[in-house]
C-alpha cells in the first residue's frame, strides 16, 4: 500500500473518529470526505480532499498534489458522478458536476491564492510541484 494511501486512511480515521477535524497536515482547513464509486472496480473509494464553497455548492479542485495526472477520485465522478460528502458527522448524498469556463477559471484562481496562503502556514507544501491546471 502506498504511503499515501496508508496516509488517507488515517485521516479518514481522524475525522470520522473527531466529528471532521484532524491535526497534521490539514489541522485547520476546510476537510470533507468524498466518495466515489470505482469506475472499473464499482467499489467505494474515500478521499479527504480540501474543499472551498460557493453560495451551497462544494467545490473541490483535482490538483491531485500538482501532479500531471487527474486523481483517480476524478475519473471515478466522471463515470459515476452519485458521491457521498462527509463534513463533520454529517454524511450527504449528492451529484457531481464538472464545472467549466469562467467559474472554473475563477475557482482555480481562488485555489492558486489558497495554496499561497497554506504555503506560509505549511512551508512543506512548497515541495509540491506549481502545476494547477485542474
Amino acid at each position: 500500500m502506498s504511503d499515501l494511501n496508508s496516509s488517507n486512511r488515517e485521516v479518514i480515521e481522524e475525522f470520522r473518529r473527531n466529528g471532521g477535524r484532524v491535526g497534521g497536515l490539514y489541522e485547520g482547513a476546510s476537510l470533507l470526505l468524498l466518495t466515489t464509486t470505482g469506475r472499473r472496480s464499482g467499489k467505494r473509494h474515500t478521499t479527504p480532499l480540501a474543499y472551498q464553497t460557493d453560495d451551497d455548492r462544494l467545490i473541490v479542485i483535482a490538483a491531485n498534489v500538482g501532479a500531471t495526472r487527474w486523481p483517480d477520485w476524478y475519473h471515478n465522478l466522471v463515470a459515476h458522478p452519485r458521491v457521498t460528502v462527509e463534513m463533520g458527522n454529517e454524511a450527504v448524498s449528492a451529484v457531481a458536476t464538472i464545472v467549466e469556463g469562467e467559474a472554473r477559471e475563477r475557482f482555480l484562481a481562488r485555489a492558486r491564492a489558497s495554496l499561497a496562503e497554506a504555503m506560509e502556514v505549511w512551508p512543506e507544501l512548497a515541495d509540491m510541484p506549481a502545476e494547477m491546471e485542474r
